[in-house]
């Protein structure tokens, strides 16, 4: 195909611009705009989204933020920084609010819109390409064996209604029977509990059908076979495109000294703990992590939010210092690169889940909310790479039962086996002559340039 085939072609996109979801789009519009330097990409987002992720004239010159509305209805708003609320108040604008994303953009470019690619939660841009006649490309950024949950919506209200919260059911093909704790709540949800959000979630069966694609942001070869065959009988289209993380998009910065410090430990012996950017532990977990940790006597670095430092026990840090380093940021994908991890505590959001399998680093699951639920029933039931700590709530001594487990158990050997296996398929996979991975980002570049 000549580059000149995709000199008229505009892509407009839009990222869901909360928690983790940014980054993953905007690396696949990275890696479009490569393969197609012709064509624009106007990335439509909210001004704090874009100010954040297009702080530095790094990016290709193809690619153009415009910023839209948040939704929020005056600045100071009481619930202007509640998490759901601010997603709903986003969602709340609908399609008008990214019609003005594109008018912006046309009107910049000179260019007519002529294909959508969308996170999936944000369900509003299908009604956008269809009164503009485009094709419709939804984005998976979560954990893509959840997807599946979306396309059986009514069988887990009808399975989980009034059942006891240790009952475990199956739901999908290719799944693990799961219990009432492994779903996001959200889709839980009915009558007045409803949200905004609750509600755009619990359509996106019915949505996603109507995409020209549906792209994942993962291996097809790390999927279970019946859930790909399931999810692919249901969608026009499922690309799988192997994610990457563009050196521009990750400081190189080691402020803290974590990968030096790394250095002299010896390999998989440390342990590294971070629970993301949006979700901290409670504090009585904060203190049952630190005192697992001092008590076990493995090296640590624990990536830990300034805001919660002050929840430490006395005294924690200094007596530590030897072998432990607390610090508010790490460069996570050299640190789970380096030898000397062990294994990673994790809250299972999808883009750590994927760093850790591609480094061949164990997991200790504490979930969360959302699609970290399942991911930690995926990761120890179907793939074997890890475990949830007990009861999914941190104490000293289940902590210190999983720590033992994955790094002197036996047990722990064939876990570790297990990931670093993964992490050769995972390598094989991302090879450019890797079949699936590469057939599929032809046909999206394909399906943009004929649009």
């Amino acid at each position: 195909m000549s580059s000149d085939s995709t000199t008229d072609k505009h892509v407009a996109v839009f990222p869901f611009p909360f928690g983790t979801h940014v980054v993953p789009i905007l690396n696949l519009v990275l890696r479009l705009s490569q393969a197609t330097p012709n064509c624009s990409f106007s990335f439509i987002a909210t001004h704090k989204c874009n100010a954040l992720h297009f702080a530095k004239p790094h990016n290709p010159s193809n690619i153009k933020p415009y910023s839209i509305t948040d939704g929020i209805p005056y600045e100071g708003h009481p619930l202007a920084n509640h998490p759901i609320e601010k997603v709903n108040f986003f969602l709340s604008t609908g399609p008008d609010n990214l019609r003005k994303g594109i008018q912006m953009a046309e009107e910049d470019t000179n260019k007519k819109v002529t294909c959508i690619i969308a996170d999936a939660f944000v369900p509003s841009s299908l009604v956008v390409a269809q009164s503009l006649n485009v094709p419709w490309i939804a984005f998976w950024p979560p954990m893509s064996c959840t997807l599946s949950l979306y396309f059986y919506i009514d069988l887990i209200r009808q399975k989980f209604a009034n059942c006891d919260e240790d009952a475990r059911f199956d739901i999908s093909p290719g799944l693990p029977k799961m219990c009432v704790q492994d779903i996001p709540q959200d889709l839980l949800f009915t009558g007045e509990k409803e949200t905004v959000f609750s509600r755009t979630l619990v359509s996106l069966g019915k949505v996603l059908p109507q995409a020209k694609a549906v792209v994942m942001n993962f291996f097809e070869e790390l999927d279970p076979p019946l859930f790909v065959k399931d999810v692919r009988s249901k969608l026009q289209s499922m690309l799988y495109v192997v994610p990457v993380r563009f050196p521009v998009l990750l400081s190189g910065a080691d402020p803290s000294g974590c990968l030096s410090w790394l250095d002299s430990n010896r390999s998989m012996s440390v342990i590294y703990v971070s629970f993301g950017t949006v979700v901290s532990p409670p504090p009585h977990e904060i203190v049952a992590v630190a005192e697992a940790l001092e008590e076990s006597g493995f090296p640590f670095v624990w990536s830990l939010k300034e805001n919660m430092m002050g929840v430490l026990p006395d005294g924690f840090v200094k007596r530590t210092l030897m072998r432990g380093k607390v610090v508010p940021w790490v460069p996570q994908t050299q640190l789970l690169g380096h030898d000397s991890v062990g294994v990673f505590v994790t809250h299972c959001g999808s883009n750590s889940v994927t760093e850790s399998i591609s480094s061949g680093v164990p997991m200790i699951c504490r979930p969360f909310y959302g699609d970290q639920m399942v991911g930690a029933r995926v990761i120890e039931d179907v793939w074997k790479i890890g475990v949830t700590i007990e009861g999914r709530v941190f104490t000293k001594n289940g902590f210190i039962r999983s720590l033992n487990l994955i790094l002197v158990q036996e047990d722990g050997k064939k876990i570790r086996d297990n990931v670093l296996k993964m992490k050769k398929t995972v390598e094989d996979a991302s090879r450019p002559e890797g079949l699936s991975s590469a057939s599929n980002f032809k046909t999206l570049v394909e399906l943009i340039s004929s649009s």
